[in-house]
């Protein structure tokens, strides 16, 4: 009898002790006081992007899912900031509404009406309710200086919304707010991504120079298996099935690197390279998917976030036509949980951003996990680099957690995640995206109940407990604003509150950008169910800065259309307040996409740079010069020159 108390009390015992230890461990929260001191100054006013209206809140699922269809029914709220109508700033948005599966662009709020909304509708292309739509990318894809849009779906393979000639970039068509509608649905004009399309369940999609061509390529990162009918309620397939394990799963969907050659006359051709990601020989769950180049060598790396098994980030070895990717894991030290080393996580990765947190000039990332109190307490991450060189040619990645003395460990239901220095300080704020299903009856102790479920049973959706309409998981977290506390050691606190912005409705992807030019950065947030809201900077407070607008030539010489310079890095060498590099990469996270654009706190009226970039045909160039502040558009020339920096 003692021997079978001891076996039922000891694992009690260590959890006990275990939880106890923690609550000693974990550093203070920031005072009130230094919590309102972080958030002076800074304000927001809140307007809505979408409508209110709109009673649906699940959707029709392959008969599978059907006792789960609100778990299934998760996702797919999106939003975008971006220059469509060509005016210099990125005012427009791209909406994705799961409440009537719409995605439109329209000006982004308190912008003027210079066009009547724009429905983004396939159409001729083969589509059904059997396909949702996920999320919206825009960028010039064939390079003629026009904004194109990128949508991914659920069901099947992403579309590209082509942007012909005459829709934008016409002085006085912001005038005419009948024409730029007329002709945004004649001209916005769909094709395949990948001919012929196939049915993919995609989450995520990334925008980077793979191959260092000097061309912007797709990075699909996709969560159910390839052809699993999900949407479908007449599929009957075996592939209709769940993650087999909540800590490391491998049978999701594969991800894709699809290459893209832009040629004369707006045309440019999509080629899906075959075991592209081949250095991650499993396949996990994707929902975020981030691009950066974090050792320096012009190629940007690949950071994957996988739900229900471990986070991958891959370094770019990749050449011309030829993509090789290597996988990279962090050390573990004696007082680091596996769990807590990248690349060996069993965590819920959810959404990934990038900044830098000790302000050494190496990017960090910081990632999105579930960290619900009394539920299912795991950690985001906030991986910060350990020494100049972060990835090693052995496939060892230097960087470390540091999630927890920094304050940013725990959260809530995470979901999208980014980085922006909002307070014009030169300091990065850092926005979560929080919830997963609103209703009323809480069922975290059946999931809790799944969690310690059998492997072989977890993978059968009808082994799952009951996730329907008026169930509620983590439904009311907050949206969290993070800023450093002063005087708390470089830890950051959640202002959402004192600002005004903690919603308590579910929300999913972030998209940055000052639509005005202001020098104040703005923010949107897409609603899950809800409505969407775009968040105008409003602080008094004024600061030096620099905004900096980056472009090339589309072509091997000057002339000629001018295009996004995608993956293109900014030092501020003097002059900088604070925060001094960063990279264009908008597609970063889940679900939000940010405007291309970079934006500094100055110290002065001026600034020196060096900006690094590949031009058309893949030749890597940096170059210096003088930059008064403000906001300038700057060329980057395939001579290797600047124009619009004073050298």
């Amino acid at each position: 009898m003692n021997s079978l108390l001891w076996r039922v009390a000891a694992p009690a015992t260590a959890v006990t002790m275990a939880v106890g230890a923690w609550q000693v461990a974990r550093l203070p929260e920031p005072s009130e006081a230094a919590v309102r001191r972080a958030a002076e100054g800074l304000a927001f006013a809140r307007q809505p992007l979408n409508g209110a209206a709109g009673d649906r809140t699940v959707r029709t699922v392959a008969p599978a899912y059907e006792r789960i269809r609100s778990w299934i029914s998760s996702v797919g709220a999106a939003v975008a900031l971006t220059d469509f109508d060509g005016n210099g700033r990125p005012d427009d948005s791209c909406v994705v509404d799961p409440r009537d599966d719409s995605v439109t662009l329209k000006p982004v709020p308190g912008t003027g009406d210079r066009y009547a909304p724009i429905l983004l509708d396939p159409a001729p292309l083969p589509y059904n309710a059997t396909m949702a739509p996920m999320g919206c990318v825009p960028s010039d894809f064939n390079e003629d200086g026009r904004i194109d849009v990128l949508v991914y779906y659920w069901g099947r393979s992403p579309v590209v919304f082509m942007n012909q000639p005459g829709l934008t970039n016409q002085p006085g068509l912001t005038n005419q707010p009948g024409l730029m509608n007329q002709a945004g649905a004649k001209r916005l004009r769909p094709r395949e991504l990948v001919t012929p399309y196939r049915v993919w369940n995609t989450n995520a999609v990334s925008l980077a120079d793979v191959d260092t061509d000097g061309h912007a390529d797709v990075v699909v990162g996709n969560y159910f298996p390839d052809g699993a009918r999900v949407l479908d309620p007449s599929a009957h397939q075996s592939r209709l099935r769940m993650q087999h394990s909540l800590s490391a799963a491998y049978n999701g969907g594969s991800d894709r690197v699809i290459l893209a050659r832009p040629g004369f006359g707006g045309k440019v051709d999509f080629t899906d390279v075959p075991n592209a990601l081949k250095a991650v020989p499993k396949q996990g769950w994707t929902l975020a998917i981030g691009s950066q180049d974090l050792d320096g060598d012009a190629r940007p790396d690949l950071y994957l976030a996988h739900d229900f098994g471990p986070d991958r980030l891959l370094r770019n070895l990749s050449t011309p036509g030829h993509v090789r990717f290597q996988q990279m894991h962090g050390v573990r030290h004696p007082s680091t949980p596996k769990s807590r080393v990248l690349g060996s996580d069993s965590f819920k990765g959810m959404g990934v951003g990038f900044t830098d947190l000790n302000g050494d000039a190496v990017p960090d990332m910081v990632v999105s996990n579930i960290t619900e109190p009394y539920a299912l307490q795991e950690s985001n991450f906030a991986w910060m680099s350990e020494r100049r060189r972060v990835l090693g040619r052995d496939g060892t990645a230097y960087y470390d957690d540091h999630s927890e003395p920094l304050g940013l460990a725990r959260s809530g239901w995470g979901w999208d995640v980014k980085t922006g220095d909002f307070a014009g300080t030169g300091s990065p704020a850092i926005l979560q995206a929080t919830g997963f299903v609103k209703g009323r009856v809480n069922r975290w102790p059946q999931l809790q109940e799944l969690a310690m479920t059998n492997d072989d049973l977890l993978e059968r959706p009808g082994a799952w407990p009951r996730f329907a309409p008026g169930d509620d998981l983590s439904g009311h977290d907050p949206d969290r604003f993070y800023a450093r506390a002063p005087g708390s050691d470089g830890r950051f606190a959640d202002i959402a509150p004192a600002l005004g912005v903690a919603d308590r409705g579910v929300s999913r992807g972030i998209a940055l950008g000052d639509v005005d030019h202001d020098g104040r950065l703005d923010y949107a947030v897409a609603g899950q169910w809800r409505q969407s809201f775009f968040y105008r900077n409003t602080r008094t407070t004024t600061h030096p800065y620099l905004g900096l607008r980056l472009v090339r030539p589309a072509g091997c010489d000057d002339g000629g259309p001018e295009t996004p310079a995608i993956g293109a890095e900014v030092t501020v060498e003097s002059g900088a307040a604070g925060l001094r590099t960063g990279q264009v990469y908008p597609a970063n996270g889940h679900a939000g996409v940010s405007s291309p654009e970079l934006l500094f706190a100055l110290r002065g009226p001026d600034a020196r740079i060096a900006v690094t970039w590949r031009d058309a045909c893949g030749r890597r160039h940096t170059a210096r010069g003088v930059v008064a502040r403000g906001w300038h558009e700057l060329v980057l020339r395939p001579d290797g020159t600047i124009k619009g920096a004073e050298r």
